[in-house]
């Protein structure tokens, strides 16, 4: 008996003793965790650095759908044997070239607000990674496509309160299903102009000429278009104030707007980075901020909404140093951007619950794989603007993460993207072994050699032998919230890819492709 009590002693004891030290442990990692006491910053990088091969690999393969989508007259661009000089009279009837731009999607429209938000991200993505691009010979190829559509959309802009935003009617384009080379279909044109208005499409491509005139200001003729045309766009945008999808009802089928206002401050903010001018900063920590900026309200960042951008874009002045950093609109722009990082960060108290079970960010069944990716170039950034000016930590309602954790989610969203998911796929059209063979995409369902029209070119979308081009580098919209994918040319929710989904994982894959530090300022 006295052996059995003393065995029960001995263990009553150890697991006092095991409870206390869990107990302790528990302390000293919420401690941890909570303190607000910083262990020091991790070292800024320097130079380009190694390389990580799949995102390399990836970027390459990402960045060749720009040249698939391009309009006009290719010349030395034509990089797809499949692929020819097209719609090379837009914008004749208005005594304009508007022979160069993108196409959107799978189909052979001229939307000007999505074009100009690719042209923007694009922008973004060189400024900041442009070191990194350049490492892996991917430079020049971003600038030539960026050109293409900035070179569109300052012919788009002839007059300074007329911007001409579509080209093509959708419901004679979506009537046909053909290569663009062989379009023969009425190309009408629609402008906004000062008494039918269309402020976000106007702001953005006033954001997309801003930000590209810093990308190009080494060419100063050239830059100096791009930022004069963006000031005059600005102005009109902001000064006959009108959502351009309630102005032309047609186009709120396709691109509907949800409001203007972010588009404003997006616009303004790019303007302050091109210019300097204290007005536009003015503008956006003002009362426009007051009235627009939704501010300690994380959104999500798309073609339509703009706010996390900005958010993060102006987060860039706090960081390094800007002498206007003790300003409240600013410091404001800086706590919302914080907001949406912990959102992001999957064990962050304030994570979001909008995910797959794998853990892809998730928001909309249309076009699913926007989000995520728009979410881990944010982070990638801000992990970036951490490292580069020495914060060594984010607070998340007392909970502190690191650049590194940021970097972490970042690549998460990029390897799902790439195929480490449940459906074993990749999204990113050409890389790995297994991705979509059946793209909504008409160039690439018709043999460039078929004697297809409009109408008899509709028996290509039927076949169900997968698509006789490969469409490199498309990223289509993604998987269902149940993580499975239809591949199939009819499901255009999944299967159809868009360039502004190309900008923004050209963007990401930028700046996973290797580490360097964040520029001080683009100019």
């Amino acid at each position: 008996m006295r052996v059995k009590q003393s065995s029960r002693g001995c263990c009553w004891w150890f697991l006092v003793v095991v409870t206390l030290a869990l107990v302790y442990d528990a302390i000293v990692y919420t401690v941890h965790k909570k303190t607000e006491k910083s262990e020091g910053a991790a070292p800024i990088p320097g130079p380009p650095g190694a390389i990580e091969k799949k995102y390399v690999d990836a970027l390459k393969i990402a960045m060749q759908f720009f040249d698939i989508q391009k309009s006009g007259e290719l010349g030395h661009s034509k990089r797809f044997s499949w692929r020819g000089d097209s719609a090379l009279t837009d914008g004749s009837q208005a005594k304009l070239d508007l022979s160069k731009g993108m196409y959107d999607a799978g189909d052979l429209m001229k939307f000007g607000f999505p074009m100009a938000f690719t042209a923007t991200i694009l922008s973004w993505a060189i400024l900041e990674y442009g070191d990194q691009m350049a490492v892996v010979n991917q430079l020049d190829p971003a600038q030539d496509s960026l050109k293409w559509i900035t070179d569109y959309l300052i012919n788009a802009h002839p007059e300074e309160n007329v911007l001409y935003v579509q080209v093509g009617d959708p419901e004679i384009d979506h009537g046909c299903w053909e290569r663009p080379e062989v379009m023969s279909e009425n190309r009408p044109l629609t402008q906004i102009n000062k008494s039918s208005p269309g402020t976000e499409v106007a702001a953005e491509t006033a954001a997309a000429l801003a930000s590209a005139s810093l990308v190009f200001k080494s060419d100063f003729r050239y830059s100096s278009t791009l930022l004069s045309h963006a000031k005059e766009l600005f102005t009109f945008a902001d000064k006959y104030r009108g959502s351009y999808s309630e102005t032309i009802p047609e186009v709120a089928t396709y691109y509907k707007s949800t409001g203007y206002g972010d588009e404003l401050l997006w616009a303004a903010s790019w303007l302050y980075h091109a210019t300097g001018d204290k007005s536009y900063l003015q503008y956006v920590t003002g009362k426009n901020g007051e009235v627009f900026a939704q501010w300690g309200s994380p959104a999500w960042f798309s073609w339509d909404n703009k706010l996390a951008g900005t958010q993060v874009l102006l987060s860039r002045l706090t960081f390094f140093g800007n002498k206007d950093t003790t300003n409240l609109g600013l410091q404001n722009y800086r706590k919302t951007a914080e907001a949406v990082m912990c959102s992001l960060i999957p064990d962050s108290p304030m994570a979001t619950e909008s995910r797959t079970d794998s853990g892809l960010i998730w928001v909309s069944e249309w076009n699913a794989l926007q989000h995520p990716v728009a979410s881990a170039f944010l982070a990638s950034l801000y992990s970036d603007y951490m490292l580069s000016s020495g914060t060594a930590k984010l607070s998340c309602n007392g909970y502190s993460y690191k650049p590194s954790d940021l970097r972490t989610f970042a690549k998460s969203q990029a390897d799902y993207v790439l195929g480490n998911n449940p459906m074993k796929m990749s999204f990113l059209v050409g890389y790995g072994e297994n991705y979509p063979q059946y793209v909504h995409h008409r160039g690439a369902s018709i043999p460039a050699d078929a004697k297809t029209g409009c109408k008899d070119g509709w028996t290509w979308l039927e076949r169900k032998e997968p698509n006789p081009n490969v469409a490199t580098g498309a990223l289509v919209g993604g998987p269902f919230l149940n993580e499975t994918f239809v591949d199939d040319r009819n499901n255009s929710m999944q299967a159809e890819p868009t360039t502004y989904n190309s900008a923004v994982i050209v963007g990401l894959l930028s700046g996973l492709v290797t580490t360097s530090s964040a520029v001080q300022s683009f100019t």
